[in-house]
């Protein structure tokens, strides 16, 4: 009697092990494989997102002032300094500032909140740009080219023109959504204005003409000329000649973009 009960007793247990073993095996793998291929697609999807907003330029700024920009504990320019951010470094905007509290060199703008060098703090936006500046001895073309693979809608042009005799090149590059001080400053980097002619004011004469006081020896004119009208910016050209050539550099408004223009007259 005692050796029929065991043998129940090892039935009873052995059987919920082969109803185990008779269900299908597959089902169990598939399941399992569909659970980690889907938090694998989740991370995908994840990464793919955080790569995008990582890269957004609308994100980043750009320091245009030579001399470098300060960054500040708050949100005035007597606050404590706590990094000076060189010239061409990029910062993280993390809050701009809509409204125009102050002006500085002649340029509106307010103080926004950035991130430079794993620091927070505030920097003056009237030099903060959205479009990186041009590297040293880039041309135009070159730094429009670079440009438009981040910003499609900036474009560039160049025409030939005038007579055998005196030929004409005209390159323009157009930036949308750019300030006048935002392009002055590119355009003083790419044609290498004199550093001492700074941004002009928007107000003044309506007509002004500011002359280089050390142009380079082979420069028979180096000068800036401002027109305005009403107290606002309709144009801002450096002129520069030598016996060999003419060049007219203009900065102008038009349908929402800052057009910068040089043409050349081969003498």
């Amino acid at each position: 009697m005692r050796k029929v009960v065991l043998l129940l007793v090892a039935m009873l247990v052995a059987l919920p092990m082969i109803s185990c073993k008779e269900e299908n095996p597959k089902n169990d793998l598939t399941t399992e494989t569909a659970e980690i291929l889907s938090l694998e697609n989740n991370d995908l999807a994840l990464a793919e997102v955080d790569i995008e907003d990582s890269i957004s330029e609308d994100r980043y700024r750009y320091i245009t002032a030579y001399s470098g920009l300060s960054l500040r504990e708050y949100a005035n320019l007597q606050s404590n300094r706590l990094a000076k951010m060189p010239y061409g470094s990029r910062v993280k905007l993390i809050q701009p500032e809509a409204e125009r509290t102050m002006t500085v060199s002649g340029i509106a703008g307010g103080m926004d909140m950035v991130e430079f060098d794993h620091r927070s703090g505030y920097a003056f936006n009237g030099y903060l740009s959205r479009y990186f500046p041009p590297e040293q001895d880039i041309s135009v073309e070159g730094y429009a080219n670079e440009l438009s693979k981040v910003f499609p809608e900036v474009t560039f042009t160049k025409t030939n023109g005038g007579t055998v005799s005196k030929p004409t090149l005209t390159e323009t590059i157009s930036l949308p959504g750019a300030h006048w001080h935002e392009a002055f400053f590119i355009g003083q980097r790419l044609y290498e204005f004199p550093k001492e002619f700074e941004f002009p004011l928007p107000a003044g004469k309506d007509f002004q003409l500011i002359k280089d006081s050390k142009p380079k020896r082979d420069l028979w004119v180096s000068q800036l000329e401002i027109t305005r009208q009403d107290d606002q910016l309709q144009k801002i050209e450096y002129i520069y000649s030598s016996a060999k050539y003419s060049n007219r550099v203009s900065i102008i408004e038009k349908e929402g973009a800052i057009l910068i223009t040089r043409t050349e007259v081969t003498k």
